[in-house]
């Protein structure tokens, strides 16, 4: 990464004690429950809950911005020690040539077109 940081450094920045268990295990096959134990997953589901899991998993996601998602996902990416190319990349570039450009954000039912007139933007999800 052009911090210099693995992807693996970069999940558990901060968290030297998780990287190192993390890593302590990599040429091991893991279950989801050592996985989620390791910090290596977000978050797991039995098949008890699946269905609905899935389902709200889904519905929050189809109510952001694709636009927006990119711009955190960017900001995600880049973690760690700022350098001159976390800065460009994986801020300047993402913000200013992709959200606030595009019509999610400034098109005639964007969000900045919208904000505070408490009328709801409306977000195109074919963007991304």
């Amino acid at each position: 990464m052009s911090n210099g940081l693995s992807r693996l450094a970069t999940r558990f920045l901060g968290e030297p004690e998780s990287l190192d268990a993390a890593r302590a295990t990599a040429s091991t096959p893991q279950d989801a429950t050592d996985c989620e134990r390791l910090g290596l997953v977000t978050s797991t589901f039995d098949e008890v809950d699946w269905d609905d899991e899935v389902r709200i998993f889904l519905e929050e996601r189809a109510s952001f911005s694709s636009d927006g998602l990119t711009g955190m996902e960017a900001n995600l990416r880049f973690a760690g020690p700022e350098t001159m190319e976390t800065k460009i990349f994986g801020r300047l570039t993402a913000w200013q040539n992709w959200i606030f450009q595009r019509p999610n954000a400034a098109g005639a039912e964007g969000a900045l077109k919208r904000y505070g007139t408490g009328v709801k933007a409306s977000f195109d999800p074919e963007r991304v």
